[in-house]
């Protein structure tokens, strides 16, 4: 469960930074766009957030 929740919250937090950025969040010369990518592979690590939430679910 707190895997599932601190990449979510990561990835809408780096998400809202990027948008602030504009076209810079998207260069990979910031460091806000290498975060960003990171971001998004951490919701796949150790099972996609979709598996994770069924796994909740079933535990629940």
């Amino acid at each position: 469960m707190a895997k599932y929740w601190a990449s979510e919250m990561q990835f809408k937090v780096l998400d809202q930074c990027v948008q602030l950025f504009g076209g810079y969040g998207y260069m990979h010369d910031y460091p806000i766009a290498r975060a960003w990518a990171d971001a998004r592979v951490q919701r796949i690590y150790g099972g996609t957030n979709e598996i994770m939430k069924e796994l909740i679910s079933r535990h629940l």
